[in-house]
């Protein structure tokens, strides 16, 4: 049943990744260029992603899932060198390729070379991260 709910769960997102326009990377870049031709309406893709899991933030508080196991707890409310890090990386990756994991994942249904070689380049990162951070320790 939990893996029938991760697949009813991912699904959907790739679809509203799909409609909202999310793996289309000149709307997302497009989103990004605020000192040029700005396109607002990815904010109300966010905002129809962050209300909503605000609320069930709130509701899940106390609760147990119903499918069994926890729900995630927040992380440290500081921010610190690998979360400020990260997010930059995060941000500059996004910015020049105009994907990020979930649609470049979402983007290799409809072919293109550009999705797959932002997930090569995302899932080589994500295997050299643990060896730079220790670098950096």
């Amino acid at each position: 049943m939990r893996n029938l709910m991760a697949l009813l769960a991912g699904s959907m997102f790739g679809a509203g990744l799909l409609i909202s326009g999310m793996t289309n990377t000149l709307k997302v870049q497009g989103w990004l260029d605020v000192f040029g031709n700005w396109d607002p309406t990815l904010a109300f893709v966010m905002g129809g992603g962050v209300i909503p899991m605000a609320l069930a933030w709130a509701y899940s508080k106390g609760r147990k899932p119903a499918l069994g196991g926890e729900f995630p707890t927040f992380g440290k409310p500081e921010a610190d060198k690998k979360l400020i890090i990260g997010s930059v990386m995060f941000g500059i990756g996004w910015g020049l390729a105009g994907l990020c994991p979930g649609p470049s994942l979402a983007s290799i249904s409809f072919g293109g070379i550009g999705g797959v070689t932002f997930l090569v380049a995302m899932l080589a990162g994500m295997f050299l991260a643990p060896m730079v951070r220790a670098k950096l320790d």
